[in-house]
């Protein structure tokens, strides 16, 4: 094709998008639509909205049996609810769909959890989010799924976050929510994927929200100390569209939306944020519950300029100076959001206290204390009124005012509020750790507010390529297409580009510890293709067009039959830590690079447990395909330790995790330790070699078992397994991986000879 034909296709395409909507927020989709509402700021401007609340009284008007610790959101008569239900092994998280009007239950999917840390009933902290042009659900699980419906509860596309890009899962089951602007869905969280990408940080991903590509990733800030779900501002600043929030490292940054550029950020506490920042009139208000960097104090809300240059940092994006800084109180809170009406932010503290603040300076202008504290539900303001929920199940209906604010109702539910109220239509929608709850007007004579009001672009001269899928998982010989657009310098699309166009070459960053390539081409159709052998590969590619150029990345990992020995690994790194020769684990694992490397053990390549940082102690890796199923998987394992402390290792077959547990001198399955969990005892002696088998069978329907034999390496296979689970809707797929346990960065442990065979 010419370059005057390919100018003529990229026009016509990109009339399209643009009348599709990447450069227009239309809004075609009516309700409240994520869980801080139409304006970001957790307010409505609807009116006639209800000022009491008599439980199964006139205006008490349905509650639906669903339990969960988020917000329900509302689009076009339907309620969307990410819930959980059921007990022990069977508890399974829910996204569900009710009428809106008579709390009918309409359709609803289960997932079961697998290989967190969730120890205790938090789950479900965290809320779906609806598209407002096609309607589309979206939700993330706790252990990363994350999900896109239609709004029948069609799948429409699904990614295991934990499996592909290494999302990491804490005790507290906190999941937050996806938020989307223009074309994109937006998910954040504390990951560690591979390749450069391995260190643990608090990432943003973009993906189409229409086809689940992923379009960019990026890590603003340093190392994080915290998992942070703050929900991102959306705004305007340089002919850029910008998101503003608190990271998992006790930054406020603000990133590029379309492109993931990292701006600038300002370094505030030592802990993270988890509560979601305002902006206003120039300023981006953030709160926290950590020491502040900057005073002795423990918490605070601080208030800084959007406008500042940052120098450039080690890692992340440039640093702002203190001068930014425009005021600061010391109201504190671990999660919960401040709502913004005029010039006033209301929040309620971690004591308890609903505190009104003055949004110009931080004055504190009064509190009225509410309950014995709060967590992290979140007030909802709407016809002058505040809808305040609290960790302890109490609800208040408040008026306020500029000196204190009155109380028109208080009731008490059942369960824990951990979420935010949403308001649309004349009614209030609450979701408890118990119930689903709506009260309000049947006749409601309010306007409901619109969504996003329209914006468009006019983008400036193209300066790069933006391709999506940024990144790709293939087998051997699958092939995938790519979308190239040219971007402006703020990120904007330009033209989309015929990707037969496209002239690729493998790539290597400069800055890549493994030097590797991907072992795949692309045809005459501009699609990437995968050699046909059966051997894992990992590397990046950059594309040039007239040019312009954009670099993908991606892994090729076969299907079973698979074997890994480490012979072939070259020990030519030096450990800083101890001074040991070693390699880095293979590139394309995910969760692998800092936490293991390959040494050689009594002649031995194996792949050995890190002991530099205590904060990979625990480190779970992934080397396979995520929708794997029916497989066993087996390896030579083996822990180090002494009398009283040993090392742990397992293996991760298909969601299940069998672990030989040093200290407990058990052998052990579980995939979440609250919920699955069996033990046998065996016992484990530190420096020597076990092989460990495991494997799983799904019959149809939907039951499963999982079984395990380990025995020392070298003698002979018992006839017998060791230790079974039966499970009554067992998980249907997973990806191979192994998990170890080094307490305090003490003992190592070692894996070898990994060998994944189909059933």
């Amino acid at each position: 094709m010419s370059k005057t034909s390919q100018r003529i296709v990229s026009t016509l395409i990109l009339w399209v998008i643009l009348v599709s909507g990447i450069a227009s927020a239309r809004a075609d989709v009516k309700g409240w639509l994520e869980w801080r509402g139409p304006q970001q700021t957790g307010a409505s401007t609807e009116l006639d909205m209800p000022d009491t609340w008599k439980l199964k009284g006139e205006n008490d008007l349905w509650s639906a049996d669903i339990q969960g610790g988020g917000t329900p959101v509302i689009a076009n008569g339907h309620v969307y609810v990410f819930g959980y239900g059921g007990e022990g092994a069977d508890l399974q998280e829910i996204v569900a769909c009710f009428d809106a009007k008579n709390g009918k239950k309409l359709w609803e999917h289960r997932y079961s959890d697998f290989i967190s840390d969730i120890v205790y009933d938090r789950y479900a902290i965290g809320s779906p989010c609806v598209d407002p042009q096609t309607g589309n659900v979206y939700a993330i699980t706790s252990a990363g799924l994350f999900l896109s419906f239609t709004p029948n509860g069609k799948l429409v596309w699904r990614h295991s976050l934990m499996e592909e890009l290494g999302r990491l899962t804490f005790t507290n089951g906190r999941t937050g929510a996806p938020f989307i602007d223009g074309d994109f869905v937006y998910f954040r969280f504390l990951t560690s994927n591979w390749g450069g990408d391995s260190p643990a940080r608090d990432r943003f991903y973009a993906f189409d929200k229409r086809t689940g590509k992923l379009a960019w990733a990026s890590a603003p800030g340093d190392t994080p100390k915290d998992p942070s779900f703050s929900r991102p501002w959306f705004d305007w600043a340089n002919g850029k569209r910008v998101m503003y929030t608190g990271t998992g490292c006790g930054n406020i940054v603000a990133l590029n939306a379309r492109t993931g550029e990292a701006l600038w950020r300002y370094p505030v506490s030592a802990g993270g944020f988890s509560s979601s920042v305002i902006l206003y009139k120039g300023i981006v208000i953030g709160i926290h519950d950590d020491e502040n960097l900057a005073t002795p104090e423990i918490g605070g809300m601080v208030a800084i300029r959007t406008d500042a240059q940052g120098k450039p940092a080690e890692v992340g994006a440039p640093i702002v100076p203190n001068s930014v800084e425009v005021w600061r109180n010391r109201e504190r809170t671990v999660s919960s959001s401040p709502v913004l009406v005029g010039e006033r932010l209301y929040v309620t503290n971690r004591t308890g206290e609903l505190a009104c603040v003055d949004a110009n300076n931080g004055k504190v202008l009064w509190q009225k204390k509410l309950a014995p504290d709060q967590l992290h539900a979140s007030p909802t303001y709407a016809d002058g009124k505040l809808y305040v929920p609290f960790q302890n199940g109490t609800f208040y209906i408040l008026r306020p005012s500029e000196s204190d604010c009155q109380e028109l109702e208080k009731v008490q539910l059942e369960g824990r509020c951990l979420g935010a109220p949403a308001v649309y239509d004349g009614k209030v929608y609450v979701l408890t750790t118990k119930r689903l709850y709506c009260f309000g007007k049947k006749n409601h004579k309010g306007k409901a507010p619109a969504w996003n009001p329209d914006w468009k672009v006019t983008p400036g001269a193209t300066v790069a390529l933006q391709i999506i899928p940024q990144e790709v998982l293939l087998r051997p010989g699958e092939k995938t297409s790519f979308t190239i657009r040219g971007i402006d310098a703020n990120g904007f699309v330009t033209q989309v580009f015929d990707s037969k166009a496209a002239k690729w070459e493998k790539y290597i960053p400069p800055t890549a510890r493994v030097r590797s390539n991907l072992s795949a081409s692309f045809n005459e159709n501009g699609e990437i293709v995968a050699d046909s052998a059966p051997t894992p590969s990992a590397g990046a590619f950059q594309a040039t067009i007239d040019g312009f150029k954009g670099v993908i990345r991606g892994r090729v990992l076969p299907a079973p039959p698979q074997k890994v020995d480490f012979e072939e690994f070259q020990l030519t790194e030096t450990s800083t830590f101890d001074g040991s020769k070693f390699a880095y684990p293979p590139l394309g694992w995910i969760g692998a690079r800092l936490k293991w490397d390959v040494r050689e053990i009594d002649g031995n390549k194996v792949l050995a447990k890190t002991l530099d940082n205590i904060f990979f102690q625990r480190a779970t890796v992934f080397f396979g395909q995520p929708d794997l199923s029916n497989y066993t998987l087996e390896a030579d394992v083996r822990v180090d330790g002494n009398r009283r402390t040993k090392s742990t290792v397992g293996l991760i077959n298909q969601h299940y995790l069998i672990a030989m547990q040093g200290n407990a001198q058990e052998l052990e399955i579980t995939s979440t330790p609250e919920r699955i969990k069996t033990v046998v005892p065996f016992k484990i002696v530190p420096n020597t070699w076990y092989h460990l088998k495991t494997r799983v069978d799904v019959a149809p329907d939907g039951s499963g078992v999982v079984r395990a034999k380990a025995w020392a390496r070298g003698e002979t296979e018992p006839s017998t397994w060791t230790i079974e689970y039966k499970h009554k809707d067992a998980h249907k797929v997973g990806a191979p991986g192994l998990f170890g346990f080094a307490p305090q960065s003490l003992f190592k442990c070692y894996v070898d000879n990994l060998v994944v065979t189909p059933n």
